[in-house]
């Protein structure tokens, strides 16, 4: 059973179908620098259409995910519920462009440039794990663009976790495949690689999903040089003074390292417990 928060206020401090998809991963020039708002790349999204009356669904992916992890949910929700639901690519993630930087603030301009042209506000934002925090500023930085908040399994609260994304960056890094190697075969060797780092096969599986081959190369999907970069900024929630007052629901896993609820969830609370995490939007969203 999941249990939850319905109502909580941001602390001052941080404690149409689919998008063109890119034969090779785009480039995005850095942000200005100088106090500057940061510069939004081009997103990459799938819109599943609904209702325009309704506030749609927009879901934000964790670290090393992408807009695919939620394609069978997004799916049963759309049908569920009638509304629109948007799916989307991060920066330095999935099909959207690299660039230098990966701070929330960059990932929360993105979407203000990407949500109002899209016809998207307000939303009801649901954000798991970097993509909630992500969720968390953006209604902090305009609450007019944000309907309701579904954040799972993190908090703007700095959590200890057993997941060592240092190493895991590092290890992948480390790792050189042969160009004459198959996908199927190039997988294996860095399934091997990493399991001396990365006990957990669920975890490796995970991460194998951003390697691909472009060209007749193999290439992570993942910006990892950007990631290795601002990794701090990425573990940490930056500090605010502003409040969100809206409706904001928190989804906790049972066996999640970040935070505890949901009996039988690890981190990963949508692919362990698709019925409950539905449920549960649902019920928020009545």
């Amino acid at each position: 059973m999941l249990r939850w928060a319905r109502a909580w206020r941001l602390p001052r401090r941080g404690l149409g179908p689919s998008s063109p998809s890119f034969s090779r991963v785009p480039v995005a020039p850095s942000s200005s620098q100088g106090g500057t708002e940061p510069r939004p790349v081009p997103l990459s999204y799938r819109l599943l259409d609904g209702e325009a009356t309704r506030p749609p669904l927009v879901f934000l992916h964790g670290l090393f995910g992408c807009k695919t992890n939620f394609n069978s949910i997004a799916k049963a929700l759309a049908q569920q519920t009638g509304r629109r639901v948007l799916t989307v690519d991060a920066r330095n993630h999935g099909d959207s462009p690299h660039s230098p930087d990966m701070s929330y603030e960059a990932m929360s301009q993105d979407l203000q440039d990407l949500l109002p042209q899209l016809g998207l506000v307000p939303c009801v934002l649901i954000g798991h794990s970097m993509g909630g925090r992500t969720a968390m500023l953006l209604a902090l930085q305009r609450p007019e663009l944000v309907e309701r908040l579904i954040a799972v399994d993190i908090s703007p609260v700095e959590s200890p976790s057993s997941l060592n994304f240092p190493n895991y960056i590092a290890a992948i890094r480390a790792i050189d495949i042969p160009d004459e190697a198959s996908l199927s075969s190039a997988r294996k060797l860095v399934d091997e690689k990493l399991s001396c780092v990365i006990q957990s096969i669920s975890m490796r599986q995970f991460l194998l999903t951003n390697l691909v081959e472009v060209d007749g190369r193999f290439t992570w999907r993942v910006n990892l040089d950007a990631l290795a970069q601002h990794l701090d900024k990425i573990l940490n929630f930056p500090p605010r003074p502003e409040t969100y007052s809206g409706p904001a629901l928190f989804l906790l896993g049972g066996n999640s390292q970040f935070m505890q609820t949901v009996p039988n969830a690890s981190h990963w609370v949508h692919s362990d417990c698709p019925q409950d995490f539905m449920a549960a939007v649902r019920d928020f969203l009545a």
